[in-house]
């Protein structure tokens, strides 16, 4: 049973959402941005009881788009294991490249969208 409490004449529930996915760096990043920018839709996320399912989503989105847009500009760009075995400092190097932008792009599709 959920505990129930009043305070000024108003009555509060205290539930949990039963989620228990990670909300992560993304689900984070995303809280900070809405706590921020945008109040009100945080605010009626949180008592809706919406709020953690939300950033969970949000987190494993991200994660998902991330994986599929570094591994489309590594093909793009030719970067494979054949250049990681050649010559491993430029794999690395473009590599790193690579996982910069895309998180470039998560951040502003997913996360402060």
């Amino acid at each position: 049973m959920k505990e129930r409490f009043i305070e000024n004449n108003i009555e509060y529930i205290l539930a949990e959402d039963g989620e228990t996915r990670p909300i992560g760096l993304y689900g984070t990043l995303r809280k900070a941005y809405l706590k921020e920018h945008r109040p009100v839709l945080y605010m009626d996320m949180l008592l809706s009881d919406t709020l953690t399912k939300h950033l969970a989503d949000t987190n494993e989105s991200a994660h998902e788009r991330i994986d599929l847009i570094v591994k489309q500009m590594a093909k793009q760009q030719g970067v494979n294991e054949q250049l990681k075995s050649y010559n491993w400092l430029k794999w690395l190097k473009l590599m790193n490249n690579i996982q910069a932008s895309a998180m470039e792009i998560i951040l502003s599709e997913i996360v402060y969208a």
